[in-house]
């Protein structure tokens, strides 16, 4: 079968549905182009995209498996290289895999994740109450930036034990990771940024250890344990603070937009006929938090008719797979013709927005708990929340992979 020209990806993400509806009709997986030209395959089957990432054929190592990596086509200017380029458990394959995420899992498990409860209500109550004081003044509040922001990235700086000041820094470096359509400077920068601001924590953790989650890293470096060199120990902080909070920002920020233009849906949940757990698991449905998760890569050639997808279509050795969340999230092949609704009654919640399979995403259950403490709260605290702008006035975050608005401007009452 002859490939077809590949659908070009816009890398500021300024349509994200609509790309992905335009992704859905040219069927299960198909060619996308991403910036600089770099070609990969869009899945955007549930079903299809659920075989492909627990199959041992499908790898996250570059360094091994994608042909164009190999061949030294990927420059470090390529404004998704920090994705492909880290040494950790996002990027590795098999056994080294299972070594990475070992280290990390321990910080994630449900009774570790449950405990934190007491402190993210503490967070959430004390970021409302500057909300409140503001709200009094008349002032029109932006909750992305004063409540879906800090709140995660207090919890994820808690368990990493990033000092206050570092906060800002980290931060912008973050949103530069998932800046995708940066400049060639702008990403060697940010990248330049993003150690320099690791090199001294580490550097601080080393000096004064803590019972967080960075002394734990240098202690499986430095104590003779030679399970992680220093790149593994900096780029698996890469990853911690990168996806603690980003997701969670992202989520929060979606699901109050989802409830405040839907009033019907805020209806259901505060009349106790639907949990928050429901409006958290529609909202990551509807709106997945991370709309397309780069990369993955064929081992071999991959004939999709052996997965249940097309007939004729093969993704080829060292070929790169781009995992289409936000088109898996409204398939109507898996929920209907209204797959588009924001619906928390809907039966079939369930989605691939925190991943599948082995790579599945270890801080979900916290992400949930930090969504659900923050929407209860919100709500309960400001029962008279509306938008303080038309809706076709929020914009989206400059990202194809990062779904969220660059600001969510609200009145108390």
């Amino acid at each position: 079968m002859e490939r077809p020209r590949p659908l070009v990806i816009d890398p500021a993400g300024r349509d994200i549905h609509g790309e992905a509806a335009r992704i859905r009709e040219r069927g299960p997986v198909t060619p996308v182009e991403l910036p600089d030209g770099v070609h990969a395959w869009a899945v955007s089957s549930p079903d299809l995209l659920k075989r492909l990432l627990t199959d041992p054929r499908v790898s996250k190592d570059p360094r091994r498996h994608w042909t164009q990596w190999i061949n030294g086509e990927i420059a470090p200017e390529w404004p998704l290289f920090t994705w492909v380029a880290v040494q950790n458990m996002f990027t590795a394959y098999g056994g080294e895999h299972k070594r990475l995420r070992s280290l990390v899992s321990k910080a994630f498990t449900a009774r570790r994740t449950a405990a934190l409860r007491p402190r993210i209500e503490e967070i959430a109550a004390t970021l409302l109450d500057r909300i409140e004081e503001a709200g009094r003044q008349g002032q029109v509040v932006d909750l992305r930036e004063e409540f879906c922001y800090p709140l995660p990235i207090r919890v994820i700086s808690e368990l990493l034990g990033l000092p206050e000041e570092q906060g800002a820094e980290l931060r912008a470096v973050v949103d530069g990771v998932f800046h995708t359509s940066a400049t060639p400077e702008e990403v060697t920068h940010n990248y330049a940024r993003f150690y320099a601001a690791l090199g001294e924590l580490v550097a601080l953790k080393r000096r004064s250890p803590g019972d967080d989650l960075t002394s734990a890293l240098i202690a499986a470096r430095d104590d003779g344990d030679t399970r992680l060199s220093e790149q593994e120990l900096l780029d698996t902080l890469v990853l911690m603070i990168s996806a603690g909070h980003e997701t969670t920002v992202n989520l929060m920020d979606n699901a109050i937009h989802l409830l405040l233009t839907h009033p019907d849906q805020l209806a259901h949940v505060r009349s106790g006929r639907v949990l928050w757990e429901d409006v958290v698991e529609e909202a990551l449905r509807v709106e997945a938090p991370v709309a397309g998760l780069p990369l993955r890569y064929a081992v071999e050639d991959l004939k999709m008719s052996e997965f249940g997808g097309p007939e004729g279509v093969v993704i080829g050795k060292g070929e790169a797979i781009l995992a289409a969340y936000a088109a898996a999230g409204r398939h109507p092949g898996k929920y209907g013709e209204d797959a588009d609704r924001f619906d928390v009654t809907r039966i079939d919640k369930e989605h691939l927005s925190f991943g599948h399979g082995v790579h599945f995403c270890l801080g979900a259950p916290l992400g949930r708990l930090e969504a659900h403490i923050a929407l209860r709260a919100l709500f309960d605290c400001f029962p008279g929340l509306r938008l303080a702008v038309s809706n076709d006035e929020l914009e989206p975050v400059d990202s194809f992979i990062s779904n969220g608005h660059r600001s969510l401007p609200v009145r108390l009452a």
